[in-house]
């Protein structure tokens, strides 16, 4: 699988509202024990992960995530950028994901950073 293709079946699957089908796209896209970490949560393993984004579409009602840059990647390791959409369409919040991939090619882990990058300081 390309690392293109595992981003994009994981996106699918931060849209998916039907939990099955949330599944069906990480056994793809997602290691068995995969973790995903990010300011607010650290979530280890395929289910773990089905069962995060199911609360995050409870806690954050009408919002989707819509993958924003095409996927970089390098020696089993990627980056792609996101950007969270409100209910009326307008942006939220964006992010910059990093993550390392599987033998297999499927997502082994993915770090996520909320907001632009900081300032420079002086």
């Amino acid at each position: 699988m390309e690392p293109s293709d595992a981003v994009r079946l994981y996106g699918e699957a931060w849209a998916a509202s039907d939990e099955s089908e949330r599944r069906s796209l990480l056994e793809r896209a997602w290691a068995d024990d995969g973790v995903y970490v990010d300011p607010s949560a650290r979530v280890e393993g395929r289910e773990a992960l089905v069962a995060h984004i199911g609360g995050f579409q409870e806690q954050m009602a009408g919002h989707r995530i819509e993958l924003t840059s095409g996927v970089d990647s390098h020696d089993g390791y990627l980056r792609f950028a996101w950007t969270m959409l409100g209910p009326d369409g307008a942006a939220v919040m964006e992010g910059v994901d990093f993550g390392r991939l599987g033998d297999d090619g499927r997502i082994a882990l993915i770090v996520g950073f909320f907001g632009p990058w900081p300032e420079l300081e002086a």
